[in-house]
């Protein structure tokens, strides 16, 4: 069934069971959502008891006036309008219900970050002609969806989205170097290296909650053969070490140790970011608010313009030598440490020693200009790094709403790569827009109303709703 009816699947569902011939389905599966959510979490029952309710419920639709004379696809319809139905109601109940999960995803998260820091193509023995980072991101982005959703197909499918942009791009470049058709060997690696770079959030949680709660009947084929490979990736993550990424064990714990320090520095915010410049730069805290209102004084005249700098051609062949953005950023963290008079490095950014307070309305067109100056030199140092794309870093609230509002508008790469790949388009996203998510609000609020009318000896609100 396309992606396209997945949506259409759930309100022809939701329609049939506005009818009166329908109470006794209602009933069903409201008592099965009341029973179920009264238990105490048990992984393996509670798979077994939600496979056993779905294969009985599509059993009984075939059998009932409801869907006399109706297509397999139909039929197929009503099952996934079930699905979703059912385990968006359950999802909080079973999806990540069990403390060894959580620690789980945890671990595998902060591994993933970790290793992303210095994992390159060929660690996963990735032959060059298949190497294509810039069009990986796309199947990144599609794999970092899964928290989107809360259905089991909706959550598989951003796998299979992301398994197939890999798929289609070594085919591609198969067929560009006249090479063998790409199969499983070429296949896990990338798939393994992508997801580390994705770092999909619960991704173990993920994984188990497709496996127990979607419909076993459908996990099959194409779907079946990419969850598995995706299943493999995340075992090979799990147990990453030196060796499985060609490495020295000395490298690898150096690798480790350095992303680590990384990460701390990483999290540390504006406030901690500032206090450590001022420790290395030598800054006494009683003095640090003179020094800045002296600094923001001083007329942008006396520093260079940033078209005036040039690097030397010792940095330019250090640049030339560095593969990644953030050993470019890791090397230059480390000449900073290293630097005696750092605080002359600073003087030319005066502003990375103001607070609010000591900012003026004329102020305001010069950061202007040095932001522009900033993204723009950024987005240079990317595309001349051919990492090809990046963000800068958000705040907890931006990174949040990212994770869960999806931009419409993509760059022209990624758009020739949905159109050469025939990308799969999901319509029953948790994004689809203010009107999709509000008529299917409308439509379960209905299916409640006709049950109580259907069902009228039956006059307790339903605690399941959300």
């Amino acid at each position: 069934m396309e992606n396209a009816d997945v949506f259409l699947g759930l309100q022809d569902f939701l329609e049939r069971m506005r009818q009166p011939s329908a109470a006794d389905f209602v009933k069903s599966i409201k008592s099965f959502i009341v029973s179920f959510s009264n238990n105490a979490p048990d992984p393996e029952r509670d798979s077994a008891a939600v496979q056993a309710f779905f294969a009985n419920m599509e059993a009984a639709f075939r059998a009932h006036p409801l869907w006399a004379g109706c297509s397999e696809e139909e039929l197929d319809s009503a099952g996934e309008g079930l699905e979703k139905y059912v385990m968006t109601k359950l999802f909080t109940r079973v999806f990540a219900s069990l403390p060894d999960d959580v620690k789980h995803d945890e671990q595998l998260s902060e591994k993933m970050a970790l290793i992303q820091q210095f994992v390159r193509p060929e660690n996963l023995d990735i032959k060059p002609t298949f190497q294509n980072e810039t069009s990986w991101l796309l199947a990144q982005k599609e794999l970092q969806k899964i928290n989107m959703y809360k259905a089991p197909r909706d959550k598989l499918v951003c796998i299979l989205n992301c398994c197939k942009v890999i798929n289609n791009l070594l085919l591609n470049a198969s067929i560009a170097s006249n090479e063998n058709p790409p199969g499983a060997d070429e296949f896990l690696p990338v798939l393994i290296y992508v997801t580390i770079k994705a770092n999909p959030p619960q991704l173990h949680s993920n994984l188990l909650y497709i496996q127990r709660y979607r419909r076993q009947s459908r996990l099959v084929s194409e779907a079946a053969y990419f969850f598995t490979n995706m299943l493999s990736a995340e075992s090979f993550i799990s147990s990453i070490d030196a060796k499985a990424l060609s490495m020295e064990e000395t490298e690898f714990e150096k690798n480790m140790e350095f992303a680590q320090t990384l990460l701390t520095g990483l999290s540390t915010d504006l406030d901690g970011l500032s206090s450590q410049i001022d420790q290395i730069a030598g800054h006494d805290p009683g003095e640090r608010a003179k020094s800045r209102r002296q600094t923001l004084k001083e007329d942008h005249a006396i520093r260079p313009k940033s078209s005036e700098i040039k690097p030397s051609s010792k940095d330019q062949s250090s640049i030339t030598k560095i593969p990644s953005i953030s050993e470019l950023e890791n090397g230059g963290a480390i000449m900073l440490l290293k630097e005696d008079q750092t605080s002359k490095v600073f003087r030319e950014y005066p502003y990375m020693f103001a607070d609010a307070g000591d900012l003026t309305i004329n102020d305001v067109e010069d950061l202007l200009n040095n932001y522009k100056q900033l993204v723009f030199k950024y987005v240079c140092l990317l595309k001349g790094s051919a990492v090809g794309s990046a963000t800068f870093p958000l705040s907890g609230s931006q990174a949040q709403a990212q994770q869960h509002v999806e931009t419409e508008k993509e760059s022209e790469d990624n758009r020739v790569i949905e159109q050469n790949i025939g990308l799969q388009k999901d319509t029953g996203r948790v994004d689809d827009g203010p009107n999709r998510v509000s008529n299917q609000e409308n439509i379960e609020s209905n299916f409640l109303k006709e049950e109580a009318i259907a069902r009228s000896e039956d006059n307790h609100d339903d605690t399941s709703e959300q």
